[in-house]
């Protein structure tokens, strides 16, 4: 009985031993537990694709390229100071035979209008009388010198004359320049002269103002009565940080945007920048001289403009169809492998457009899934659940 007790104990310890020790086989891997234990050792993060969906994806490495350092400021078009006439008349009287209103186009010279003026009628007939006077006074000096030459006037009376004559010259020199002034330089014109002093355009343009009417009276003073400006060149003034002066310089080039005309550039030249700083904003204005043929830009118009500052150096730039956004940041496929590919988070600049700069994340080199990252996001998607 003992025996038979000692027996029925040891058996069963035996037999646990016996299993294990490997008293059972192991049961045969599955094919898909030997695919999915490649995919872990090709990379624990790829998406690995086969190959009818490694087709449908387009692969392209990136690389770098020269690039420039833009540097934008907001401006606004003004007229070229230099290309501005202000008309001022040269004296009071009325205004009449007024022939341009604003918009008219006019060129170099031409009659704008009138002034009828009792001043200019007074100094036409000084002007005049001037003449007379020198006349006299050339017929008395030559016959006082004849005199003299043969005895029959004194010396004094021969100084006299030619002080006379001197005087006459000098008084016909001060009339002409008082006419000249008024635009009336034309000595045949006096004799019909009616106090109507025309008033010319100095510059070829257009009338942008009109400060007068038919009839008005004006005074000679500092306010214009008409102003013509060129506007086949315009200013664009712009307000640079005094921290960015150092950037900027007289004939750099620039470009100006505006959003009247979405997508349109035009093309500039710096020409000069403020000699001081607002204290307020801490800005020096610079000016940027724009061809404006067309006359598309418009005074107090916005613009943006934007000025190369810096030497081209070489970017990363990537295809804004190979970047995709989750949770507030960026990501690109890269392609680690044959047909394995790994999301990577990248840092791109702001901005729109076929091509974003790569800021960090990527390398000039990297092969990137630039058509059909949302395949990808699909199947990276699908393993994860």
């Amino acid at each position: 009985m003992t025996r038979f007790r000692l027996l029925t104990v040891v058996l069963p310890w035996s037999a646990l031993l016996a299993a294990g020790c490997g008293g059972h086989a192991e049961p045969a891997a599955s094919p898909a537990a030997e695919t999915h234990a490649a995919d872990l050792h090709a990379s624990p993060e790829a998406v690995v694709v086969s190959d009818e969906m490694r087709a449908s994806l387009t692969v392209a490495p990136i690389a770098e390229r020269e690039t420039t350092t833009l540097l934008t400021i907001a401006g606004k078009v003004q007229f070229d100071e230099d290309r501005l006439a202000r008309v001022l008349v040269p004296l009071s009287g009325q205004i009449v035979d007024l022939r341009v209103k604003v918009g008219d186009i006019v060129s170099k010279g031409q009659a704008l209008c009138a002034v009828n003026s009792r001043e200019a009628a007074a100094a036409v007939g000084e002007h005049i009388e001037s003449h007379k006077d020198l006349e006299l006074a050339e017929k008395t000096a030559a016959m006082t010198e004849d005199l003299f030459r043969h005895d029959a006037a004194s010396k004094i009376a021969l100084q006299q004359a030619q002080s006379d004559l001197a005087k006459a010259q000098s008084k016909l020199a001060r009339t002409e320049q008082a006419l000249r002034a008024l635009g009336l330089d034309d000595d045949h014109q006096f004799a019909s002269f009616t106090g109507r002093v025309p008033i010319p355009a100095p510059i070829a343009g257009i009338v942008i103002e009109r400060k007068v009417t038919e009839g008005q009276f004006v005074q000679s003073d500092s306010t214009p009565v008409i102003t013509i400006a060129d506007l086949s060149t315009v200013w664009v003034m712009g307000d640079l940080f005094e921290r960015d002066l150092h950037l900027v310089t007289v004939g750099q080039p620039a470009t100006i945007t505006t959003a009247a005309y979405p997508g349109e550039q035009f093309v500039g030249r710096v020409n000069h920048i403020s000699e001081v700083i607002d204290p307020t904003t801490r800005t020096a204005k610079v000016r940027i001289s724009v061809p404006n043929a067309r006359g598309r830009l418009k005074s107090e118009m916005f613009a943006t403009i934007a000025l190369d500052v810096a030497a081209a150096t070489k970017v990363v730039m990537l295809s804004s169809r190979a970047i995709f956004t989750e949770d507030g940041r960026t990501f690109a496929y890269v392609e680690s492998g044959a047909g394995q590919f790994v999301r990577r988070a990248i840092d791109v600049a702001p901005g729109e457009g076929a091509e974003r700069r790569v800021l960090g994340g990527l390398h000039a080199g990297d092969r990137v899934v630039v058509d059909g990252a949302l395949l990808l996001r699909q199947e990276e998607n699908k393993r994860g659940g």
